[in-house]
């Protein structure tokens, strides 16, 4: 019997397949798509990313992907962003230029990261430090693990609830976000070994209780 179906957002930004062999290990039936037909029918949809927020927003709005996204998170679907998925949940960030709006899932900004001498971007393993309870960090040893980062700006979320974990590279910043059924983690689980496929597998599992959720709930 195949998993939830779990469609990784192509955007053309992202180590989209390495997402989906990861989330295909711990059980999905995971598919790379920008079809809106295929996005609609899924379970749950992953928005991975690497690069620069305003080019991630164009390519969303160039493949009409922004508004199949907000519609599957007001059906109460999962949804998780990583790395700059995650920032481009937030309502706007300051990245190239002074504002460019996201997709305003998740009231916050997103800015550079204020590394205090620490060399950009921040590249590698970092403490993350469990903050709020959240389906996804739950069986997490130790209240926390080391997850692989990388990046340069980060989330500053407007309401602190939003902040499920947090991570340190020249100031304390939010690394795990959870706003109804919209989840995210700044750190790349696909490239963090074992605790990373554990938090990929607890996102599946809340996919497969298909719990409805409202954005803020």
């Amino acid at each position: 019997m195949s998993g939830p179906r779990v469609a990784v957002v192509d955007y053309d930004m992202g180590n989209r397949r390495s997402v989906e062999k990861a989330l295909a290990h711990v059980g999905a039936d995971a598919e790379i798509t920008r079809d809106h037909a295929r996005l609609y029918a899924a379970d749950a949809l992953v928005l991975p990313g690497v690069g620069a927020f305003p080019v991630g927003m164009a390519n969303l709005e160039r493949f009409g992907l922004d508004s199949v996204i907000r519609e599957h998170v007001a059906a109460g679907k999962p949804l998780l962003g990583i790395c700059l998925g995650m920032q481009l949940l937030f309502e706007s960030s300051t990245e190239m230029r002074d504002s460019t709006p996201g997709l305003g899932l998740i009231g916050g900004q997103v800015r550079a990261l204020r590394a205090n001498g620490l060399r950009l971007p921040h590249i590698g393993w970092n403490e993350v430090r469990i903050e709020h309870e959240s389906p996804l960090t739950t069986g997490m040893a130790g209240g926390g693990a080391p997850f692989y980062h990388v990046h340069s700006f980060i989330a500053e979320p407007s309401d602190r609830d939003t902040v499920v974990a947090t991570a340190r590279y020249g100031e304390r910043f939010a690394t795990v976000v959870r706003s109804g059924s919209v989840h995210g983690t700044q750190f790349h689980p696909e490239k963090s070994s074992t605790d990373g496929l554990a938090l990929l597998g607890q996102f599946l599992k809340l996919v497969k209780r298909g719990d409805s959720y409202t954005v803020g709930a």
